[in-house]
């Protein structure tokens, strides 16, 4: 598997907001972690619901990948999102994931995000 190029086209599909793409990089069973979600959430429904309402709620963003390092089972990755905010100043954060593969599907999947100054 090309980690680099799943990544690039994973990003992609997150800065479209496009859930039914997302969902097809993610494990019936997955487990997602982020800052909104510390404690999880598993399976596609739950995933399904939380994308939704996350992207209703957010503006448009740019997932621009960074870095990827293969770890055994999956990989980790580093981003950097651009993106507005209502009062017309813009913001960019650096992310990092924690990707547990099963085959070519994320089984597992912690994001850690940061604030970079403007």
């Amino acid at each position: 598997m090309d980690i680099e190029r799943f990544n690039a086209d994973w990003l992609a599909a997150w800065s479209r907001k496009d859930v039914p793409a997302l969902l097809g990089f993610y494990s019936e069973a997955v487990t997602y972690k982020d800052n909104q979600v510390p404690n999880g959430i598993v399976g596609h429904a739950a995933l399904k619901r939380y994308l939704e309402g996350l992207f209703a709620v957010t503006p448009a963003m740019e997932y621009i990948p960074d870095a990827t390092w293969p770890i055994p089972g999956g990989y980790c990755g580093r981003w950097n999102c651009s993106f507005g905010l209502p009062d017309g100043t813009n913001r960019t954060l650096r992310g990092f994931d924690l990707v547990l593969l099963d085959g070519e599907r994320i089984s597992y999947n912690e994001v850690y995000t940061h604030t970079l100054p403007a």
